[in-house]
Formats: structure tokens, sequence, C-alpha cells
């Protein structure tokens, strides 16, 4: 074995909470194009390859490293990059940046219509979205406003999933968008309407085009497997969770993804400051004592 393969197989070793399922083998992980590489550039790419990342994360890993040691004056084959500036990310806060909203955002809910917003917002859950699937806009807009009105007079935040404009009509509190919506939507009227923006990601690369954006909040997944819906990444795991909230510390993040009660303590010490759930309340057989029993282990954990 030489250098670069025993430089290799220490990173794969000491970042192993780094991988997911879609891990390969050393031969799998081999580029034939790299051999001019450095032995730490080409050891980086192959372990991140072999721990499950996703060729363009390999790629922005790299470049962070390469940062990460001509600003330290050595390669540090135990230190996995966390800094902002070694991914390119500008500091924070920021002008032109959407709306704040709290750090700590607390149980997150993601609730199917109003109703189900009206119940959790009475039980005195902080932060609730509706995600109401429909293709009938006025059914939609009926949707909002019930719950803009079910979340009056309670302590409860409310986004809306997707449909931002009725959103902003209705006067909800913010708007999340999956990564395949920020491209159409009109992102420079939601901030300055005032409205807050949460957006998900799934990896580095989507961390940063996200994060570019300046919104209010970053959610972070899918942390386990989950049955909701099938996703195109692998569950990202505690240890890519807490990379990604050391990179983005000082900002507004979520969990989200396959979380049950049990695995509440370990999510919060990676630093996020808030866990989205949906089966965890709506497949419960008490729903409100569900939210209850989240928001206890949360604020103990």
């Amino acid at each position: 074995m030489n250098a670069r393969q025993r430089l290799t197989q220490e990173l794969v070793r000491l970042h192993a909470a780094m991988q997911t399922e879609h891990a390969c083998t050393f031969e799998q992980a081999l580029v034939s194009n790299e051999i001019d590489l450095t032995d730490e550039q080409a050891a980086v790419r192959q372990a991140c390859r072999m721990l499950g990342f996703v060729e363009e994360d390999v790629q922005l890993l790299d470049k962070a490293w390469q940062h990460q040691s001509q600003r330290t004056g050595r390669f540090d084959p135990q230190h996995w990059p966390d800094e902002p500036a070694d991914f390119g990310v500008e500091p924070w806060p920021r002008e032109r940046a959407f709306a704040s909203c709290p750090t700590s955002l607390g149980l997150y809910a993601v609730l199917p219509d109003a109703q189900w917003v009206a119940r959790m917002a009475q039980v005195g859950v902080p932060t609730v979205q509706l995600r109401f699937k429909s293709t009938d806009l006025e059914a939609v807009r009926r949707e909002v406003r019930a719950a803009v009105q079910a979340v009056k007079g309670t302590q409860s935040l409310l986004f809306i999933n997707d449909h931002w404009q009725i959103a902003l009509e209705e006067g909800a509190y913010g708007v999340h968008l999956g990564q395949e919506d920020m491209d159409d939507a009109q992102l420079e009227t939601i901030r300055e309407a005032g409205l807050r923006l949460g957006l998900s990601t799934h990896g580095y690369g989507e961390l940063l085009r996200a994060q570019a954006v300046s919104p209010s909040y970053l959610a972070l997944g899918a942390v386990f497997p989950t049955t909701l819906k099938k996703m195109k990444t692998a569950p990202q795991g505690l240890g890519r969770l807490g990379a990604y909230a050391r990179l983005m510390r000082g900002r507004s993040l979520v969990a989200i993804g396959g979380i049950d009660l049990s695995a509440v303590p370990d999510v919060m010490r990676t630093g996020v400051g808030s866990i989205a759930v949906v089966r965890a309340i709506t497949a419960a057989d008490k729903p409100e004592q569900a939210a209850q029993d989240f928001q206890r282990a949360m604020q103990t954990a």
C-alpha cells in the first residue's frame, strides 16, 4: 500500500461518521484522470467517494480541504473542513438578506391542512408549516387563509410550502421552498415583501446554493430514512448533519427527515435549533401528546 492509499484509508477511518448507504469500495472510488493530483487531493476525493458523497460534494470538499490547508499551513486529515471561508461562504449577517426568524425555531410541525395547523397551534407548537397538496389554487387559497387565521392569537409561526404568492397575499409569516423551486419563484419579490424564506437542502452543493440566497432558515435532511417521499439522496446521518451545522453556525437551521422521539437528543447535540417532523405527529395515536413529548425532549436535550 502506497502513501496515497494509506492516507485515503486513514481519512475514511477518521470520518466514518460521514458514511452513507451510497458508500463504495476503494476500487470503485478510483478515477483514472486524477493520477496527477497531489496525494492529499487524490486521497480526499477518493475517501469522500468511499464515504458515499455525490460527485458535486466530492469536488467541493476537495476545494475546501485545500483552502483549509492553505489557511493553516498544513494538511490535517483529522479536521473535517467546517470554516465558512473555506467553502466560499460570505459572513453573516448580510445586507439584502431575507427577513430573519428565530435561530431556534423549536419543534417544527409539517402539516397537511389548516385543521392540523389549528390543532398544533393550540397546543403551543412554535413553528408550523402548511403543506397542502392540490392543483386547485382556490382550494389552496382557502387552506392558507384558514391556516393564517388558525395561528392568530397563538405563538406559532406559520410557513406555507411552495405557494409563495398566496402566502404573501394572505399574510403568512413565511414560505418554504424546495431546491427545484428556487429558479421559478420570484425570490426578490418574496424578500422585498418581508416574507421569511426557508429552503430545503440535501448535501453540500445544495446547502451552498441555498445559503447564497441568504434565506431566513436552512432545512438540512433527510437525516434518517423516511417513507414520506422518495429521496434522490441517501439519508445524511448525524455525522453529516453536525458538519453542516458547524459550517452554517449562527444561522437558523432545521433538521428534517425520519426523526423520532428517541433521536431528539442526538439531533439537538449537532447544533441545529429546530427539528421538523411530519408523520411523527400526524400518524401518532395522540398527536397533541406527541407534540408535547417532542418539545419536552428538545428542551431537555
